[in-house]
């Protein structure tokens, strides 16, 4: 009874959603994208406002309830992935912080619409389509609410595997298409002809062709660029894949990132890995370490040969600059193999990065190789901690006794690391810094995806066993 509570419950870090630092952003394009989303939400109040016999309330639910349209609309735009909106986010892992914020603030906005009566009697409301319709519409709207309060305990329980969540995760668009035909034919203190109809109409049909081209185009039709897997090595806990590609390379900066899906059985569900090869080559060099039931199974699948697809590049952060004197990287685990794409373009200098590098093993990480063949030849200075010598902010001091005013300060790792790290850079006067913190999914509860994935397997092994024996 303890295991299955332990199983089900994990312990009291596994219910904490990691805490984001915070810090002042610089003025720059990056803003353009989040005010875009609160000037879209909070305009839309006045297409309530100032109506005659409307109250207050049922000018709140009303407004609420477009609210809750609009953010869901943002919320899928933003998960569709176009490169182009980067550039306005400050990098996808940015990109995707919105679409959550976006998905978590719509739906207390519906039920905020759905708990507060409105007392429309006597007011001057336009109706979107004819008695019966809008009836059927709300009770299809209902529906779809239940489905939703469903879909988001799924997207909370980080004990369902990823692989079944994302599975639900597709079916969000539902809720979203029968609550906008709901606001589409319900009574509005405007026509839908109108401007305002133009503006709310154009957030639906956004939403809905952004959840459909994610859905089918690019899950299924345009999955990125033709790659074939040359090389596979696992080394300890990591396996590094070289990809040769069928046609046209992908062009990519250094610290950017590809989502893969290879074509072996088992192995087409995509993920997102930073790339670590140089630009000026077109084989793309990826360092996976194994850290849950998809990435597990790397050492036993034999993926040479294997076509893979690769859709990016994505993400905006900058390994280096040269505004500033130094480059200070800083880095956890795998969370360096951004950084590795930028090694073969370094010379050896003065202003040559400083890394920081923790990890597990100096003995059993491949990566340490490359980053002291770096060292050898003047490109880099690097400085590595174990478990025996833990990275802390205490380190900062020693190394840059005069403060980090003129410093770039680009981080990538364990959220941990980084958000402790990152605040010690800016407590010594750090201004310039770069993080990328890249997690798709949070939720509560423990993750389980390596138990569930091997009980299924071992499940799926002993039918298989007693259906040869039977025969």
């Amino acid at each position: 009874m303890s295991n299955i509570r332990s199983f089900l419950l994990g312990t009291r870090a596994d219910w904490h959603l990691t805490p984001t630092w915070i810090r002042m952003p610089k003025l720059s394009l990056h803003w353009l994208g989040p005010l875009a989303m609160v000037f879209s939400v909070i305009v839309g109040w006045f297409a309530f406002t100032g109506t005659t016999g409307l109250d207050q309330a049922s000018t709140f639910s009303m407004w609420f309830g477009a609210s809750s349209i609009v953010l869901m609309s943002w919320s899928f735009i933003l998960a569709l992935r176009l490169s182009f909106l980067e550039r306005f986010w400050g990098g996808l892992d940015s990109m995707y912080r919105g679409h959550r914020w976006a998905g978590a603030l719509a739906i207390p906005a519906m039920l905020l619409h759905t708990q507060i009566e409105p007392d429309t009697k006597g007011a001057q409301l336009v109706a979107g389509a004819s008695r019966s319709v809008a009836d059927a519409a709300e009770d299809l709207a209902e529906t779809g609410e239940l489905m939703l309060y469903g879909l988001i305990g799924v997207s909370l329980a980080r004990l369902i595997p990823y692989r079944w969540w994302k599975w639900t995760h597709k079916l969000f668009g539902l809720p979203f298409a029968f609550a906008s035909w709901h606001f589409f034919t319900a009574m509005k203190p405007y026509d839908n002809a109108s401007p305002w109809g133009w503006w709310f109409t154009g957030f639906m049909v956004a939403g809905l062709v952004a959840w459909i081209a994610r859905v089918v185009v690019r899950d299924a039709v345009a999955q990125g660029t033709k790659y074939t897997v040359v090389e596979s090595e696992h080394v300890g806990s990591l396996t590094r894949i070289e990809l040769a590609p069928d046609g046209d390379a992908l062009r990519f900066s250094p610290g950017q990132f590809a989502w893969l899906r290879f074509g072996a059985r088992g192995m087409r569900e995509p993920h997102p890995f930073s790339i670590a090869s140089s630009p000026n080559s077109d084989h793309l060099v990826f360092y996976i370490r194994h850290l849950g039931d998809w990435s597990d199974q790397l050492p036993d699948t034999d993926l040479v040969g294997a076509s893979v697809r690769v859709e990016g590049p994505y993400g905006e952060f900058t390994p280096t600059s040269d505004r500033h004197d130094q480059t200070v990287w800083i880095a956890g685990g795998v969370g360096i193999t951004p950084f590795l794409a930028s090694l073969d373009g370094l010379r050896s200098t003065d202003r040559a990065p400083t890394v920081l590098y923790a990890c597990k093993s100096v003995e059993n990480d491949p990566l340490v190789d490359l980053l002291r063949a770096a060292e050898a030849d003047g490109r880099i200075k690097l400085h590595l901690y174990t478990s025996g010598s833990r990275l802390t902010p205490d380190a900062l001091d020693s190394l840059f006794p005069a403060g980090m005013e003129d410093h770039h300060v680009a981080l990538c790792g364990p959220s941990g690391l980084v958000r402790d790290m990152a605040m010690g850079a800016s407590a010594r006067g750090a201004r310039s810094i770069e993080t990328e913190d890249f997690d798709i999914r949070q939720g509560f509860g423990p993750e389980r995806s390596r138990e569930i994935q091997a009980t299924t397997a071992h499940v799926i092994d002993a039918a298989t066993s007693f259906r040869t024996s039977k025969a």
